[in-house]
C-alpha cells in the first residue's frame, strides 16, 4: 500500500505544471476563446503550454503569434512529436503530428492586461451614461 502512496504522491508532483496546459481543437471553440484563456492561465501561472495535435497545429501557432505580437508573451519552449492513434472509422493505428509551445509573460504583461482592463471599463461606462 505504501508504494500506492509513494506513486501517487511522486505523480502529482511531476503533473502540477500540466494545471497550465490548454489543449486547442480547431472544432470545439473559437479562436479568440483560447486566447484569452490563455491569457488567463498566463496570470494565474506566469506560463502557459498550448497543446495540439494534427490539423489544430495551425490553431496552436496562431494563438502564440497573436499573444506575442502583442507583447503579451515570449515563447520558451517548442516541442514536436509525433502520437500513435487508432483512426476512428477504419480501426487501424495511424500516426498524428503534434505541438507543444510553451509561453512566458513578458515583463510588461501585467501593465497591458491592466491597460487593456481599464479600456473596457471606460467603454462599458461610456454605453450607461448615454
Amino acid at each position: 500500500m505504501e508504494d500506492v502512496i509513494d506513486g501517487v504522491t511522486n505523480l502529482n508532483i511531476n503533473d502540477s505544471h500540466k494545471k497550465n496546459r490548454i489543449q486547442v481543437s480547431n472544432t470545439k471553440k473559437p479562436l479568440f476563446f483560447y486566447v484569452n484563456l490563455a491569457k488567463r492561465y498566463m496570470q494565474q501561472h506566469n506560463e502557459v503550454e498550448l497543446s495540439a495535435l494534427g490539423m489544430a497545429i495551425a490553431t496552436v501557432v496562431t494563438i502564440a503569434e497573436i499573444l506575442k505580437n502583442n507583447g503579451l508573451a515570449v515563447e520558451k519552449k517548442i516541442m514536436t512529436s509525433t502520437v500513435d492513434m487508432k483512426d476512428e472509422s477504419r480501426g487501424r493505428p495511424v500516426q498524428k503530428a503534434k505541438i507543444e509551445i510553451l509561453l512566458g509573460k513578458t515583463e510588461n504583461f501585467d501593465e497591458l492586461m491592466a491597460a487593456a482592463a481599464e479600456e473596457r471599463e471606460a467603454a462599458g461606462n461610456g454605453e450607461e451614461q448615454s
